[in-house]
C-alpha cells in the first residue's frame, strides 16, 4: 500500500465528519475547499506532479481552511471586511487547521498539517503565519496559494461581487513573485488560456 493509499485510508474516517462539521459552520468554506481542490489538481497536472504527489495535493487543499472551524462567528461570518484585531483572529485559521490535522493518526498527515499551515504564506515572505520565503514555502502550499486566490476573487460573498476571468489573471499576475510563486503562476496562466476545466 502506498503513502497516499495508507494516508485516504487513515482519513477516511475523518474526512467526512470534519468536512460536514465546516459546512455546519460555514457553507460557503466546505465549497470553496470542493473548488480549491480541483483548481490545485488541475495545477498540479499542469507542473506533471506524479500521481500520488497529486493526491496528497488534493488531500491538502479539501483540509486547507479546516481551521475555519475554530474561528469566532462574528469574525468566521462577518458580512464586512475586517478589522486588524479580527484580521489577526481570522488569520489564526492556518495554525488551528494544521492542529486538527497533526491530531489525526496516520503517516504522511504531518505533510498535509505543514501544506495546510503555510498556504497563506507569500513568495515575498509577507505572508502568515511564519514569513516562509520562496521554495521554503512547501509546494504544495504555493499550488494552494493560487487556486485559493483565484476561486476567492471568482465568487460572489457578502462583502464582495465575483470578479471576471482577465480581472482576477491581472490581480494574480500583479502579484507574480510577491505573492505567488512566479514558475508556478506561469504555468497556471497557461492553464486557463486553455481552459480551466474547475
Amino acid at each position: 500500500m502506498s503513502r497516499l493509499e495508507k494516508l485516504q485510508f487513515s482519513l477516511g474516517e475523518f474526512r467526512k465528519p470534519l468536512n460536514a462539521a465546516l459546512c455546519e459552520r460555514d457553507s460557503y468554506t466546505q465549497s470553496h475547499c470542493a473548488r480549491v481542490v480541483a483548481i490545485a489538481d488541475e495545477l498540479g497536472r499542469e507542473c506533471a506532479l506524479p500521481e500520488e504527489e497529486i493526491g496528497m495535493l488534493r488531500i491538502c487543499a479539501s483540509f486547507h481552511d479546516i481551521g475555519k472551524i475554530g474561528i469566532p462567528d462574528r469574525i468566521l461570518l462577518k458580512e464586512a471586511g475586517f478589522d486588524s484585531d479580527e484580521w489577526e483572529v481570522m488569520k489564526q485559521h492556518a495554525v488551528i487547521g494544521e492542529r486538527i490535522i497533526r491530531a489525526i493518526d496516520a503517516e504522511g498527515a504531518d505533510e498535509i498539517a505543514t501544506a495546510v499551515r503555510h498556504h497563506h504564506e507569500h513568495f515575498d515572505g509577507g505572508g502568515y503565519p511564519d514569513g516562509l520565503v520562496g521554495e521554503t514555502i512547501p509546494l504544495w502550499s504555493r499550488i494552494m496559494s493560487i487556486a485559493d486566490s483565484y476561486d476567492a476573487m471568482s465568487t460572489t460573498r457578502p462583502y464582495h461581487k465575483a470578479r471576471g476571468q482577465a480581472e482576477v489573471m491581472g490581480v494574480l499576475l500583479r502579484e507574480q513573485g510577491g505573492k505567488h510563486d512566479p514558475y508556478l503562476l506561469g504555468r497556471f496562466t497557461h492553464l486557463v488560456a486553455r481552459g480551466l476545466n474547475a
